[in-house]
This record gives structure tokens, C-alpha cells and sequence, in this order.
């Protein structure tokens, strides 16, 4: 390329349209730009749940992108019927390629149609237990209780048992338990009943339930239920386990541990007994 061609391509890029083509699609970047983050930060739908408010926040902000993009590319001459041409022809090549992009998408309207949860919901799907942060088009975030955050594809949320934990207002709260085979389990009962009735968070209706479950190999065995709100689930099933231990200790009530009884056979030899004490010799003794 010689000097004149050179100096011919540099007039053609830097005429006085040209320069004014630039600078109006400059403009209008940072026009769309800005007017994209000022409603994506103060658009609000108090009436709308969460997540579909979340939906339409970015979709509007997305859609504002996009027409400030076409109208740049207008301004810098671009021929934008060619440009959706091949666009579409991309988005098919693309379409074959992401089924599997697709199907979070459609798992994804079906969630929002569906809603089995909203953010700021407890949910537990399979091993994840956290707190919804948002449910978008392809995944659900999930803040789980020691705060990392994990990413569910919405097929798998479609596909799992999810687990709503704070979906109704009040929950049971299941205690398994234990004590000797020798303790009266009526006075249990009723010594149960009465610290739910003076534990201020559990509720009187529907009352508390005691179910005897049966005979363990080192105890008799029981579930003893109370309802609480669906916030105070933790603290109620703490606090009442704490105060089941004080209050059987204070009873007398033994909570057994695994034990072994040996014992010998009619016609065999004694079994031998080692006394070991950490001031003495040990000995065996023959019993």
C-alpha cells in the first residue's frame, strides 16, 4: 500500500461523519450504561414476590443493554438486518449445542410458575441446607449456615425432593430418647409434659406428644414432640434438651448407655475378674 492509499483510507475513517458517528454511538454507551444501573439499582416491586421482582429488574436492565447496543451499532453504520441474520443463525448453532443450557432455562420458568420457594426461604436439597438467595433463569443460589454459596442448575432442583423448610409457620420439634428399663415412664411423661408447658416457646396447640417406641437393647425408648415456630426451631430443640438432662438428673431418672452382661455358662469354669489399681499390683480374682 503506497502513501496515497494510506493517506485515502485515513481521510475515509476520519471524516466529519465518521468522527460524529463515534462520538454519538460513545454517547449513547454511556447513556444506555448509566440508565441500565440506575434501574437496576432503583427499580423496586414492593407488590411482586422477590424472585419475580429479581426476574423483571434484570430483564428490563438487560433489554435497555441491548437497545443502547443496537442503537451504537446504528450510529457506526452497522447494517443491523444482516447483523440479526446472523445472529439467528448463531443462536440455532448455539441451541444444539446448550441443551443441556436450555433445560435450566425451561426448569427455570417452570420453578417461578411453580413456586415451591421464594428468596429468603430455608430449603434442603439433598445434602445442601441454606438460605435462597435468588432463583434466576439457569440456577438457584443458596447461602448455606457457615455462609458459602451454592449453585443448584434448576434441572437438578426440578429433578431432586426439595425441602422447604420454613414454608409453613410452625414446625414439630422430634426428640428420640431413653431411659433405664427400671424408670416409671408415666412419671417421664408427665415430667416432659411439664417442661414444655413452662418453656415459653412451645406452643400449647397442637399439644406436645409423648410415644413410647419401645424396648432397646439397653433401654426403654421413646419420641417426645413439641410444636414451635418455624424461627425458634433450633432454640426450642436446644434449650429442651438441655433441660431434660437437668431435670431427669434431678429426678433420678437414668439415661442408660450401651451395656454388656456376661455370665457363665452352667457347667463352665468361672469367669476371671483382673482388678487393676494404679496404686496396687493387679490381681485376678476367680468369680
Amino acid at each position: 500500500m503506497n502513501e496515497e492509499q494510506v493517506q485515502s483510507t485515513l481521510d475515509q475513517l476520519f471524516t466529519i461523519e465518521r468522527i460524529s458517528g463515534w462520538i454519538a454511538a460513545l454517547v449513547i454507551l454511556v447513556l444506555g450504561i448509566g440508565l441500565a444501573w440506575i434501574v437496576k439499582r432503583r427499580l423496586k416491586f414492593k407488590r411482586l414476590r422477590p424472585q419475580h421482582a429479581l426476574l423483571i429488574q434484570r430483564g428490563v436492565t438487560y433489554l435497555i443493554l441491548i437497545l443502547t447496543l443496537a442503537a451504537a451499532l446504528r450510529e457506526l453504520g452497522v447494517d443491523l438486518g444482516v447483523l440479526l441474520g446472523a445472529a439467528g443463525i448463531v443462536t440455532v448453532a448455539v441451541g444444539f449445542a446448550a441443551q443441556t443450557s436450555v433445560s435450566n432455562l425451561i426448569s427455570g420458568l417452570f420453578l417461578m410458575g411453580e413456586r415451591p420457594f421464594v428468596v429468603g426461604d430455608i430449603v434442603t436439597v439433598g445434602s445442601v441446607t441454606g438460605e435462597v438467595l435468588s432463583i434466576d433463569l439457569m440456577s438457584v443460589k443458596i447461602r448455606t449456615f457457615d455462609n458459602l454459596q451454592v449453585r443448584v442448575p434448576n434441572e437438578s432442583m426440578l429433578k431432586s425432593n426439595v425441602t422447604t423448610v420454613t414454608r409453613f409457620p410452625i414446625r414439630r420439634v422430634d426428640m428420640t430418647m431413653g431411659v433405664a428399663y427400671r424408670s416409671d415412664l408415666e412419671q417421664v411423661r408427665d415430667l416432659l409434659m411439664d417442661l414444655a408447658d413452662r418453656n415459653p416457646l412451645c406452643l400449647t396447640e397442637p399439644e406436645p406428644l409423648f410415644i413410647f417406641t419401645g424396648y432397646g437393647d439397653n433401654a426403654l425408648e421413646f419420641q417426645f414432640s413439641v410444636w414451635a415456630a418455624s424461627e425458634n426451631f433450633l432454640t426450642v430443640r436446644n434449650d429442651l434438651y438441655f433441660e431434660i438432662k437437668g431435670a431427669f438428673d434431678e429426678a433420678g431418672i437414668e439415661i442408660p448407655f450401651p451395656q454388656s452382661v456376661l455370665s457363665a455358662a452352667v457347667d463352665g469354669p468361672p469367669i476371671p475378674v483382673q482388678v487393676v489399681s494404679p496404686d496396687q499390683p493387679s490381681s485376678t480374682v476367680s468369680r
